[in-house]
């Protein structure tokens, strides 16, 4: 299993407190917060190796984590039609590498400042801090937005932040520090949704709704 070299910063932190227990309490202590700190950072910046379903038609999940809802919502800004929302909510425990839940062109939005509500409230999803990331292809567009709360400090999003970037279902696109949670945008008349919400998802691996075809498309 592959670790994230972003846990280094946070390795030297977990040294620097258990040195300093180690200099107010006693050298126990301070080895004990050592090494539980970075078992701890090593454990949470873990990124296991995914393995996507061969099916063109799936919409995969972007992250680990339990299904909080599945609601209709008009998207005004980027896709300007009414879409399907799925809120993922990552704890602490889930691995936080996102991945891009199809194949096609990813392209950052930007980062919006905001509010920092706990992640699991529906207001979340409006008020506070986030990325914006659209992936698209011929067959589906797909809005995905990294949502940080009181826990998550930071967002990260690993692709180029000036130009479309080329995915495929299942890459790596970016990382959530500390627990928050990500929100999926797909059309209506684009996508057929596949899980309800309390579902456990895997990212890269969880297909959480199909592609419709052309033909479903023009009879809806």
């Amino acid at each position: 299993m592959g670790i994230r070299r972003e846990v280094l910063p946070f390795i030297a932190i977990a040294f620097v407190v258990g040195l300093c227990a180690g200099l107010l309490v006693d050298i126990t202590t301070g080895a004990v917060t050592t090494l539980v700190g970075t078992a701890f950072m090593l454990f949470f910046f873990r990124d296991p190796e995914r393995h996507p379903p061969w099916d063109e038609k799936a919409v995969l999940s972007g992250a680990d984590g339990r299904v909080m809802s599945v609601t209709r919502v008009m998207e005004d800004m980027y896709l300007k039609t009414e879409c399907m929302r799925i809120s993922v909510f990552l704890s602490v425990f889930n691995v936080h590498v996102n991945r891009s839940p199809v194949s096609g062109k990813s392209t950052f939005l930007g980062y919006f400042p905001g509010k920092k509500f706990f992640a699991f409230r529906e207001k979340s999803s409006e008020l506070n801090q986030n990325n914006k990331i659209l992936v698209e292809n011929p067959d589906i567009r797909c809005l995905i937005v990294q949502i940080v709360g009181p826990v998550a400090r930071r967002v990260v999003y690993w692709l180029d932040h000036m130009l479309p970037s080329p995915v495929k279902a299942g890459d790596r696109i970016g990382m959530m520090k500390f627990g928050s949670r990500l929100d999926i945008y797909l059309p209506v008349a684009e996508a057929e949704i596949w899980v309800k919400p309390g579902a456990r998802v895997r990212a890269g691996e969880t297909i959480i709704a199909r592609i419709k075809s052309s033909k479903n498309r023009q009879t809806k």
